[in-house]
């Protein structure tokens, strides 16, 4: 089916969901329709080890009668079993309890005639060019140094579908999204040590996506520079959090001002809306309408318009991620991120992570953090980590069995730089950060 065809398909099985739902006795509803395929080769050692493809489909709907909530779904978009899902959630809705804050987002809220952001780039290869263009990246790896001794594989992957979603305000839309990447892992081999790592470059257009020789080396580069790596004793330093690292610090941050963290209070920092903190170097946009970016969307699940918003400034925080749901339960207003946050944009404050290596009389460089330990209830933070060691603004060799430990409390508050080698290749887009005071704990 063409695109245009899955468009009106999709938006009209969600619209007579609704309509249906309405019908038989719902107060309000709403229903998600999605639909999706993607192709997805891998490459070993030289020779094809798996292909896939992928096509899926789903209809889920969503009622409200009388404050009470169920919810069903299906893959069959077939009349008679749209009428069973709806039945179905309408059935699950009467055993489930009232809740005052349940319902739609406000109507005057729905995203009117929103824009076209540029998501939607499919691209058209087969297996035997995703075969090629694998190839390609485990060759250049493997070619880079003769210490690369093994290969982990290398992976190209294409995806494109659309979501459309439609409520009983009236409101129906739909956009078309893409994602297409490559990656690429090796094994690097000294006489006393062996070595993994991997690099990937992933864009919603495939012209964007990284040259494959560039994936390959890269990763290469990445394994072998970790070879032969040193333990070290504990002690107090600054810790380096290059970007493609540094962007799960915030993912932290995010994780605590989410709307269900906060009405539970289940977050150190419950209650922290016009609060420092963060260090006043940092600055957070969230801007979820940039073309062709991967957190970008004009509207969130829920049909609420999105718009560009100031998050931190100064270290403040500005408000919370919130759907319309956890926003009742706090008495705010939803910030139009029922799904998640859009595109946060962290505003650098120094050079690259070259810099900030160079400014450092001592200190680790964080090249792989390992394990959970993050508690977001209380903040505490431990993890284990491998890395490189930092001795008068140089690199001195690499760093293994370690463990980063703080409190994010203090972490957020002891941001002394971000880099300005921003990372594009998520929704979180930052440098390099340099953080003050941690304890990494060695032998």
């Amino acid at each position: 089916m063409d695109e245009k065809g899955v468009e009106a398909s999709l938006e009209t099985v969600a619209a007579r969901a609704v309509e249906l739902a309405k019908r038989l006795g719902a107060d309000e509803a709403e229903a998600g329709v999605s639909y999706e395929e993607g192709l997805s080769v891998t490459v070993r050692m030289g020779e094809v080890e798996s292909v896939e493809r992928q096509r899926d489909r789903g209809l889920a709907i969503t009622v409200y009668r009388d404050r009470k909530k169920g919810s069903a779904s299906t893959t069959d978009f077939d009349a008679s079993s749209v009428e069973e899902i709806v039945r179905k959630a309408l059935s699950i809705g009467s055993f489930t309890a009232a809740d005052e804050y349940a319902g739609l987002a406000e109507a005057s809220l729905m995203a009117v005639d929103p824009p076209d952001l540029e998501l939607y780039f499919p691209w058209d290869v087969d297996v035997d060019g995703a075969t090629a263009l694998a190839l390609r990246a485990e060759d250049a790896a493997r070619a880079l140094d003769s210490r690369i001794a093994n290969s982990e594989g290398a992976t190209v992957t294409s995806g494109a579908g659309r979501r459309a979603y439609a409520n009983s305000h009236g409101f129906v839309g739909s956009y078309p999204s893409s994602s297409h990447s490559l990656s690429c892992s090796v094994v690097a081999k000294s006489a006393s040590s062996l070595e993994r790592d991997y690099w990937y470059t992933v864009s919603r257009r495939p012209e964007d996506l990284d040259s494959p020789e560039s994936v390959g080396e890269e990763s290469a580069r990445r394994a072998v520079a970790r070879l032969d790596a040193r333990q070290v004793s504990t002690r107090v330093v600054p810790v380096i959090y290059p970007p493609e690292v540094a962007r799960g610090l915030f993912g932290h941050l995010i994780a605590a001002i989410r709307g269900t963290a906060q009405y539970r209070r289940a977050s150190f920092l419950a209650g922290a809306k016009g609060k420092q903190v963060l260090s006043s170097l940092v600055d957070i946009t969230e801007d979820p309408l940039i073309p062709r970016a991967l957190g970008s969307s004009p509207f969130d699940g829920e049909g609420v318009v999105t718009k560009r918003r100031e998050l931190v400034q100064s270290g403040v925080l500005q408000g919370y991620v919130l759907s319309s749901y956890s926003a009742r339960r706090l008495g705010m207003p939803t910030t139009g991120n029922a799904g998640g946050v859009h595109n946060l944009l962290v505003r650098p404050t120094a050079g690259p992570l070259e810099e900030l290596i160079k400014g450092c009389e001592q200190g680790f460089v964080v090249g792989e953090l390992l394990g959970q330990g993050v508690d977001i209830v209380s903040g505490d933070y431990s993890r284990g980590a491998a890395g490189f060691w930092v001795e008068r603004g140089e690199i001195v060799h690499p760093v293994n069995e370690v463990t980063i430990a703080g409190n994010l409390r203090d972490l957020l508050q002891n941001i002394r730089a971000i880099g300005s080698d921003i990372e594009t290749r998520g929704v979180v887009r930052c440098g390099s950060v340099l953080v003050d005071g941690l304890t990494l704990a060695g032998q």
